[in-house]
């Protein structure tokens, strides 16, 4: 039985490379580029790999740029399985710009999957000994309903596992309303969710925690950006502010947080604990440039600067 899986319904190549300016109407030289494997699952699954977790990714995969998606998994070592698609999986480029310091992120839309396709998806998280946690991270390509993840929220209920959702509009809306394990919403996502300007720490926790006791979830991880995050449930609610490190890139750092929440919930870890895990290995992505990601040593050095407070 493998403990974790990840489900990625519109991954991507993830290109990155650099260059000093980005002038409109010239024609760019960029450095030698980097390729990862990417989407909000896979880059999850990639970090639990990292930390010793027994993770496997479920991903969608079409054409050319899937077969490279493949390759790229395999070089990672990343146990994975595919679900073969008609359409050319997507590919994301990124372009840092040296003298702002900004990352340019070009996302494109992802391969329309037919109902057969989408479908498939959930086939795939029926395990004959299913999972304790189920991730599914990212957008939704087109052609699939924004009710997906939530179908995969009450499936994975109905089979005994932890349902744990990254994603965000009519998608996340659905899901909630479903009934989830652990959501990581935005602050950004979260005043979308209530229709509240949430301005204070108070504000932010009882918005948290107005979906819980909704039943909408158990546990809800806030993400902050630069004012850290907050971890809540009905019982306890716990602050992290942000460390301060040297940013090569911020990109999958939120993917990076959630794969260090989960490891620590799995290692069963309390809520302290487990937001000071999730919090090291989010600073320890901005480390990392393009989405290379976060890397075990680097989260355990940061593990000790983690400052949480009980709210």
């Amino acid at each position: 039985m493998t403990n974790i899986l990840t489900l990625t319904m519109n991954p991507a190549v993830d290109v990155f490379t650099s260059i000093d300016r980005v002038i409109p109407g010239h024609k760019l030289r960029c450095e030698p580029a980097q390729t990862h494997p990417g989407g909000g699952g896979i880059n999850v699954a990639r970090v639990l790999h990292r930390l010793g977790a027994d993770v496997r990714a479920l991903y969608t995969c079409g054409g050319v740029t899937g077969r490279i998606l493949q390759a790229l998994l395999a070089q990672e070592q990343i146990p994975a399985q595919a679900i073969n698609i008609a359409n050319e999986t997507r590919e994301s480029f990124t372009v840092h710009e040296g003298a702002s310091g900004q990352d340019f992120r070009f996302v494109l839309p992802g391969p329309a999957l037919s109902e057969a396709e989408w479908q498939a998806c959930l086939a795939a998280l029926s395990q004959p000994q299913p999972a304790k946690y189920v991730i599914a991270s990212g957008s939704l390509p087109p052609g699939v309903p924004d009710d997906v993840y939530a179908r995969m929220a009450t499936q994975a209920r109905a089979q005994g596992s932890l349902f744990v959702l990254d994603t965000s509009g009519a998608a996340l809306s659905a899901a909630l309303q479903a009934g989830i394990h652990l959501v990581k919403p935005s602050l950004r996502e979260l005043r979308d969710l209530t229709g509240l300007p949430l301005v204070s720490e108070s504000d932010w926790c009882a918005a948290a925690r107005g979906l819980i006791l909704q039943g909408q979830a158990h546990m809800v991880a806030l993400s902050l950006g630069e004012d850290g995050a907050l971890l809540v449930t009905a019982e306890q609610a716990w602050r992290a502010h942000a460390l301060k490190v040297d940013v090569a890139s911020t990109i999958g750092a939120g993917d990076s947080f959630l794969a260090g929440l989960v490891w620590a919930l799995d290692q069963q870890h309390d809520l302290a604990q487990a937001l000071r895990h999730a919090m090291a290995a989010g600073a320890a992505a901005l480390l990392t440039s393009g989405t290379a990601l976060s890397q075990p040593a680097d989260i355990q050095r940061l593990l000790g600067d983690v400052q949480i407070q009980a709210l």
